[in-house]
């Protein structure tokens, strides 16, 4: 696998599949660029060059003790995307990731960057606050602070019911995809897992969503237990100058089963359209 190496001497791993117009992918928490597989190769087969890397602290990227922030993750991808001299650029982001690709889109896309795509994203911003008295108390995300120092085998387990809407009446369930959130959550390093969950919740994407000047396709499932679709998808949409919002019907948080067909069908028709 090969890496690139950031400012405060970072290893950002990182997989480069196909040739033509790039694609890069940013993961969700506690998640890595494992998260987007099917996209990679789906992105690869269909003639772009599909990229997606581990956040810092994520899969097998190294994990210093600094640098879980938003700011630092747009920074480190801005690295990659340097290092790679990647132009004409599409940006994908689910959940954190796609908080990750709003702010690096506007605050380093000018030139790069000509399409945005985000899945389930946190922007514009979830924690509720007098400015946000809609938004999710901060004692929800103290909560998964709990359950990532208690028992974060156990946290991360169950944690994939509800992000995969496996609760749901009539929902299919896949073991196979519990044991893989389990597994990519256990390979975040507890220190950056800990602080992630700061970043995605407590970031304010608002002015990122009004600087872009490229289109934007804002997905998410409408039976979302993880990211409130009326406090992001909804509210995003709203924000930006050239948005496309789609709901999914029934569609969980997480990208996977028919959800993910649809998803990626709408990934494609965008990109090339």
């Amino acid at each position: 696998m090969p890496f690139i190496t950031t400012s405060d001497g970072t290893q950002i791993n990182y997989t480069d599949w196909g040739t033509g117009q790039p694609v890069i992918l940013s993961h969700g928490w506690p998640l890595s660029s494992d998260a987007w597989a099917v996209e990679l190769k789906l992105l690869a087969d269909n003639g772009y060059r599909a990229i997606a890397h581990d956040r810092r602290g994520h899969g097998k990227s190294s994990g210093p003790w600094q640098g879980n922030d938003m700011d630092t993750y747009a920074a480190d991808l801005n690295t990659l995307v340097e290092e790679l001299d990647l132009h004409d650029l599409v940006v994908v982001g689910h959940s954190t990731g796609g908080g990750e690709a709003v702010r690096y889109a506007a605050q380093y896309g000018a030139g790069r960057v000509v399409k945005v795509f985000t899945a389930g994203a946190v922007p514009p911003i979830m924690v509720k606050s007098d400015s946000n008295p809609d938004g999710t108390p901060i004692e929800v995300f103290d909560g998964l602070r709990e359950g990532v120092i208690a028992d974060r085998a156990q946290f991360y387990k169950d944690l994939a019911t509800p992000f995969y809407g496996f609760n749901r009446d009539g929902a299919k369930v896949s073991q196979g995809l519990i044991d893989d959130f389990l597994r990519q959550g256990m390979n975040v390093n507890i220190k950056a897992a800990y602080d992630c969950i700061k970043a995605f919740s407590e970031s304010d994407f608002t002015e990122d969503l009004k600087a872009l000047d490229v289109p934007i396709f804002i997905a998410q499932g409408d039976a979302d237990q993880i990211v409130p679709v009326a406090d992001a998808a909804e509210k995003s949409i709203k924000l930006v100058k050239d948005g496309t919002l789609k709901l999914y019907e029934g569609a969980p948080h997480g990208i996977a089963l028919d959800y993910q067909k649809e998803l990626d069908q709408d990934l494609l028709a965008f990109i090339k359209g």
